[in-house]
């Protein structure tokens, strides 16, 4: 079963969106999909104690980490 959401983006978050849609092979839909799949994973490793964040793949040292999610 699929649930159909009404959502309301900013001028800037929308025009981000469809930025990475011009640039890429997909749509807004599986975009805020993917977005809230890494928010819902982020949580549970949250809950773990992991970190998220972008790791530099030679040294896997984190260059950024993300906090607040």
């Amino acid at each position: 079963m699929s649930v159909r959401l009404n959502l309301v983006l900013s001028d800037d978050l929308n025009s981000e969106i469809e930025r990475i849609v011009s640039d890429s092979e997909t749509n807004k839909s599986e975009i805020i999909r993917k977005a809230l799949q890494l928010f819902l994973a982020a949580q549970e490793g949250k809950k773990q104690g992991l970190k998220l964040g972008l790791v530099e793949p030679t040294t896997r040292t984190m260059q950024t980490e993300f906090i607040g999610l």
